[in-house]
């Protein structure tokens, strides 16, 4: 009895011990399972479908081949996510490298009086040593460079033909850069004249075997042209250059077609050359042929910076200063101009001196005539800028020496009085100032005397021819409110507000719609305004009426969203009470669903918005029905 009581806890201890290993071997090959099933779904999900996955207990063994390292280094970072990375056991292989692809050959040959220089990284078996051989006897035995690196590879096609066709095109270039590859050669080269240029690339492309590529860059030297010169005749049997510089075939091309363009026919050519004062050759050359045809006859001359404008004799002194007074605004500023109008020997004056001055009713002033120095001009153009607008200011004035010596003060003073006016004209003369014009206030005639008093002193004498005009209406002025709901409607009858099928929601292509008219109300001013909706009768109408409602509300929030003020604007849904078509056909229910803006008149205001709250309150519930398209 006694060893029966000793023996069952064994048992049960040793059966008890048994069934913990059976229940743990079950729980590892779980584990193992759900680990390489895991592991797997995630490998396969990113495509890696190469590599193999065996779970040993807690390690995880990766198997297969990579494609290559980076993809290796991928897969055993994309199981970290699924699995401690400690548990990551890697036994995958990467294939071995392949060969490395051949480099790209290139030789560069320099040649100059010092001798000649090759570099570059070129094919073992180019015939190297004769290369260099033939290079010594060209440039002097010691005269060589020979900088080359060779590689054990074959010769690309092409690379034996381009090397030997460099070699010989030194031969004739004794200032040269030749770059060779396979198949393509580039040379760049100097020759001693045009003519020599022109040979050159002859022969070279004579030289070249069939098929290779071949850009050649061969430059003449330019003379140098002192001084750089152009002289432009013009009279009655036409127009002519007796000289003719330019500094580039732009720049000559913009001097011919400003010639032609004054009068020039035939043959004419411009000698390009080194040595241009001013990157603005061309642009001073145009002014001043320009000029000078304006005048209708005469010469210019231009030498380096200095022009010299002679008119022909009998030009109006008027147009003269006209002429001479646009092209010293518009010449850039290295370049100066001294303009000469013989006098007839017969004639006794060129007329007495004049400044004037017009203001247009569209703001430009344009200065005009005869100012005593370069200071002057100064001053009063940028009077007039400051008085007028800088972008509104144009000067064609001409400086000229004997002038009074209150000349400043009376131009001045002209340019004061005119910012008085809204059109007009000053006109300054030794003996006189002149102001005519428009102004929009009452008092300026009184005004302009007693500034013009003050400036000119009493002694003075001035005339004002000076009217009243009064001012005109506002442009932004609003639109009258009839005005305004007729281009509401007319905004709709090119293209009508349109809803998603069912729904309160503007469709996208009535984008522009809205737009137009967020347009129309901006010009329209405070109006009272309601916003209907309008429905078919498909569907109930309560509905209908609860639909027509929301969509009037979303256009109402639609011209809020455009920053419309639509403080005095009411919505109201009318559903499918105000019909204007047949409901019967579908022509006739699209036109019945529909926006329309109407006016609210007094007697009709407290009736508006009586309803407006009421009608509001139902829009939420009827919107999520869909009655009607």
């Amino acid at each position: 009895m006694r060893l029966s009581s000793l023996l069952i806890p064994g048992l049960a201890f040793t059966a008890a011990a048994g069934l913990s290993l059976v229940a743990a071997g079950f729980a590892v090959t779980a584990v193992e399972r759900s680990t390489e099933t895991g592991v797997r779904e995630t490998l396969d999900t990113a495509g890696h479908t190469w590599a193999e996955v065996t779970a040993d207990g807690l390690q995880v063994l990766l198997e297969g081949t990579a494609p290559d390292e980076a993809t290796r280094f991928s897969v055993i970072s994309l199981v970290g996510g699924v699995v401690d990375a400690a548990r990551i056991i890697d036994g995958m292989k990467i294939p071995p490298a392949k060969g490395l692809a051949p480099p790209r050959f290139s030789a560069e040959i320099l040649r100059n009086d010092s001798g000649i220089s090759i570099i570059g990284l070129i094919p073992a078996g180019s015939g190297r040593a004769a290369m260099v051989k033939q290079l010594n006897a060209l440039a002097g035995e010691g005269s060589v460079a020979d900088l080359l690196e060779t590689a054990k590879y074959a010769k690309p096609e092409g690379w034996q033909q381009a090397l030997d066709f460099a070699v010989e095109a030194l031969k004739l270039l004794p200032r040269a850069k030749i770059s060779v590859e396979a198949g393509e050669v580039s040379i760049t080269a100097i020759s001693g004249s045009e003519e020599a240029k022109h040979q050159l690339e002859e022969q070279l492309g004579r030289l070249a075997p069939p098929g290779l590529r071949l850009a050649m860059d061969i430059a003449a030297p330019r003379p140098v042209i002192t001084p750089f010169t152009l002289r432009f005749l013009l009279d009655k049997d036409g127009a002519q250059f007796d000289a003719c510089s330019a500094e580039s075939e732009e720049s000559r091309n913009r001097i011919l077609e400003a010639a032609r363009k004054a009068g020039l026919e035939g043959e004419a050519d411009c000698v390009i050359g080194m040595g241009v004062p001013s990157p603005n050759w061309a642009r001073a050359s145009e002014l001043s042929i320009a000029s000078l045809a304006e005048l209708g006859g005469g010469t210019v001359t231009i030498a380096n910076a200095d022009i010299t404008l002679v008119a022909a004799e009998g030009t109006a002194s008027g147009a003269f200063d006209h002429v001479v007074g646009e092209l010293e605004s518009a010449l850039p500023r290295v370049f100066a101009l001294h303009a000469v109008l013989p006098v007839p020997e017969a004639s006794a004056t060129a007329g007495p001196p004049e400044f004037t001055a017009t203001l247009s009713p569209e703001g430009q002033v344009q200065l005009r005539g005869r100012l005593s120095d370069a200071a002057l001009r100064t001053v009063a153009d940028s009077y007039a800028k400051a008085r007028f607008g800088s972008a509104n200011v144009h000067t064609a004035t001409r400086v000229v020496a004997d002038l009074p010596a209150d000349w400043p003060v009376r131009v001045l003073a002209g340019l004061e009085a005119l910012s008085y006016l809204q059109r007009g004209s000053v006109t300054v003369t030794p003996e006189n100032l002149e102001l005519r014009g428009m102004s929009y206030r009452k008092d300026a005639l009184a005004e302009i005397s007693r500034f013009l008093s003050a400036k000119l002193g009493e002694a003075e004498t001035y005339g004002l021819d000076i009217t009243y005009e009064e001012p005109p209406a506002p442009a932004d002025q609003p639109i009258p409110p009839e005005l305004c709901e007729a281009q509401l409607a007319g905004a709709q009858a090119e293209s009508k507000i349109a809803f998603e099928p069912g729904s309160a929601t503007i469709a996208a292509e009535s984008t522009a719609t809205m737009d137009r008219i967020a347009e129309v109300l901006g010009n329209c001013g405070p109006v009272r305004l309601e916003i209907q909706g309008h429905t078919d009768s498909q569907g109930r109408e309560v509905m209908n009426q609860n639909l027509s409602q929301a969509r009037a509300q979303s256009v109402l929030n639609e011209l809020r969203a455009r920053r419309v003020v639509t403080s005095t604007f009411a919505a109201k849904g009318y559903g499918e009470s105000e019909p204007i078509a047949d409901n019967g056909t579908e022509e006739g229910r699209e036109a019945n669903r529909r926006i329309e803006f109407k006016l609210v008149r007094p007697a009709e205001q407290t009736e508006v918005n009586d309803d407006d709250s009421g009608a509001a309150a139902e829009s939420a519930d009827g919107a999520q029905e869909t009655p009607e398209e």
